[in-house]
């Protein structure tokens, strides 16, 4: 039976306490090898919320992992991002189990560069099922990161210490944003066929009248449609198309408004509650924004 109770683990000597390891060498950020940890601290399907970053390696493990209401499905290895207050869950089985992660606390770079552009790295906004998968010379640069990280940790600490730190977990995420913008170019049709359920569920939308309901369709709906979180889903457009996902929809719509303006008699204003704008001026200002020209001007090209 899963724990319905979410655990809050505020810091990383709570954390290494309640794994059953050692004191960590630093207060602020510590790397876990799983295969020290004894399944018997674990609590099936217990729910937590850490106020810590996480960074999944998984180097050779096959199988699934749970985290929030999905499962990273790990093919050869993988990387796995979670930001504070996310929520993860023990593994139900405990031989899943394996790996590494590394953790630290915001106040650990709050006072540098890292600190403020940490928002950046998209991908700890990934969904579960958006995990990164590694090719054979991708994992032994991040089994080479995680052993300099695990090492400089195991050494004494000195005025050093934490510049060395930090420009080490830096140098992880720029190795991640290299790794994932390769995934988007490796796994293109299976992008292409995203972006073709993306148009399929817009025209459906258009088409069973849901914009007269519920408006222009937005990032946050498509988004949970697609079952993938905002920020992949914009950065795996931007890949294939060059468009966030707002661009996207907004180039739909204004491709629809040209047909509408080409083909029918309705007015500039019906046509904008068609498309699920509450005022026809928003519609226009959008049309002229997207074509450099206003929507009559627009139709009387064609007639």
């Amino acid at each position: 039976m899963e724990s319905q109770s979410v655990h809050h683990i505020t810091s990383i000597s709570q954390l290494v306490r309640e794994l059953g390891l050692e004191a960590p060498s630093h207060p602020l950020v510590t790397v876990v090898d799983y295969s020290t940890v004894s399944t018997g601290v674990l609590v099936k399907g217990q729910k937590i919320s850490l106020d810590l970053y996480k960074i999944s390696f998984k180097p050779d493990f096959i199988g699934k992992s749970r985290y929030g209401q999905g499962y990273y499905d790990y093919e050869e290895g993988g990387l796995a991002f979670l930001k504070p207050r996310q929520i993860v869950f023990f593994p139900e089985d405990p031989n899943n189990f394996q790996g590494f992660s590394l953790y630290f606390h915001p106040d650990f770079i709050r006072n540098y560069p890292l600190g403020k552009t940490i928002n950046y790295f998209g991908f700890f906004s990934y969904a579960v099922s958006e995990a990164l998968f590694l090719s054979a010379k991708e994992i032994a640069i991040v089994a080479n990161l995680f052993t300099s990280i695990t090492h400089e940790l195991d050494t004494n600490i000195d005025a050093f210490s934490q510049d060395v730190l930090v420009s080490q977990i830096e140098l992880l995420l720029n190795y991640s944003n290299r790794f994932y913008n390769r995934q988007f170019i490796t796994r293109k049709a299976i992008n292409n066929d995203i972006v073709d359920a993306l148009n399929k569920l817009l025209e459906v939308y258009y088409e069973r009248g849901d914009c007269l309901k519920m408006g222009i369709p937005t990032v946050q709906y498509v988004s949970k449609e697609l079952n993938l979180s905002q920020r992949y889903l914009s950065d795996l457009l931007q890949s294939v198309t060059g468009l966030n996902t707002q661009q996207y929809i907004q180039n739909v719509m204004i491709e629809r408004a040209k047909d509408k303006l080409c083909t029918t008699d309705l007015s500039v204003s019906e046509i904008a509650y068609e498309l699920g704008f509450e005022y026809p001026q928003s519609f226009s200002k959008l049309f002229k924004n997207k074509t450099s020209i206003s929507p009559l001007v627009f139709r009387k090209s064609f007639h």
